[in-house]
């Protein structure tokens, strides 16, 4: 039986809506030059903490660097993660960065919520999530992420959100106080094979957040302590944090897309001058298939099939030429 014609024109505008919101996440990743990432490790208030969040932002450092392809790795910790330094870095991104780059900002430490306003503990004068939110919006990079490890992240979330940046939080709210582990875990997922679960060689946004949710919940199980940290990501500009991708409405779509470190071969790939082209060619094509499987529901079973078919064979092909 035929759909009545209003079903038909709803299925038809769904579909639309979804081939434009395909093209235009496309649209920044072909030409994609850079990853700018920005760490900054805060204020411990103990020699303790002081020790473990610069330990973390170091290794994480190190990671970056070693990792291969067009990073530019910034990264404050201890004295010299200031708000004056802070602006400071994001001044050089702002005036370096292209419309086609990637921003990745990474927060670990503490922070703190009022009820109203989520602030960022550092030496000398806080930052607070707005003033977070108004130095991003400085950089032209159209796909951003923010990672919030610190405590009370989750009270950032309403302040950081904007179409085109995704939101990752260590706590569901700004009244979960107590110091998270969601940090060490998240730096875990970029250097551990396990979290890259489609074995294409690229930790995304979304398996990193995965893979450190996962270890954060059994960290409180293993340790039989009653969780104080519930991890959580936005990334549709629009919506309530979740803690789970979502076809329906698009939730896990752009951190699914957002490459944070290569692996193995890819790794290689991305430092070989001749095979760099390539490699770029071939995320494309398989952030262009994670799109299709998002956008399925909207797009008539015809469509969806041809090209999901021709976008596999392609992606088979560029395999065959870096393989070679």
């Amino acid at each position: 039986m035929a759909p009545a014609p209003e079903v038909g024109a709803r299925v038809k505008a769904r579909w639309l809506v979804g081939l434009g919101l395909l093209c235009i996440f496309l649209s920044g990743i072909g030409a994609r030059a850079a990853t700018y990432y920005i760490t900054v490790a805060g204020l411990g208030g103990e020699p303790d903490y002081e020790q473990r969040f610069q330990g973390l932002a170091g290794d994480l450092d190190k990671l970056l660097k070693d990792s291969g392809g067009d990073l530019r790795v910034y990264t404050l910790s201890g004295k010299d993660a200031t708000r004056t330094h802070i602006n400071e870095v994001f001044a050089t991104v702002a005036h370096e960065a292209k419309v086609e780059d990637d921003l990745v900002v990474i927060l670990i430490g503490h922070g703190s919520f009022d009820g109203a306003e989520y602030k960022f503990n550092l030496p000398g004068p806080d930052l607070s999530g707005s003033e977070l939110a108004s130095l991003c919006d400085k950089v032209v990079a159209k796909r951003q992420l923010i990672v919030n490890t610190t405590s009370a992240s989750g009270g950032s979330a309403a302040a950081l959100k904007k179409s085109g940046r995704a939101i990752i939080t260590a706590t569901k709210s700004g009244t979960e106080k107590n110091a998270t582990v969601f940090a060490r875990y998240w730096i875990e997922a970029m250097r551990d094979p396990a979290a890259d679960v489609d074995k294409n060689e690229a930790i995304s946004g979304l398996e990193a957040f995965q893979y450190a949710e996962r270890k954060t919940a059994d960290f409180y199980d293993s340790q039989k302590r009653l969780a104080t940290e519930h991890p959580q990501f936005e990334d549709t500009g629009k919506g309530e944090p979740v803690r789970a991708p979502s076809t329906e409405n698009n939730e896990g779509l752009l951190l699914s897309t957002l490459t944070l470190v290569r692996i193995g071969q890819a790794q290689r790939a991305a430092a070989d001058p001749a095979k760099r082209d390539l490699l770029a060619k071939k995320e494309t094509l398989e952030q262009k298939i994670d799109k299709l499987k998002y956008e399925k529901a909207a797009m008539p079973e015809d469509a969806y099939k041809n090209q999901l078919t021709a976008a596999l064979v392609e992606l088979a092909r560029v395999q065959q030429e870096l393989d070679k």
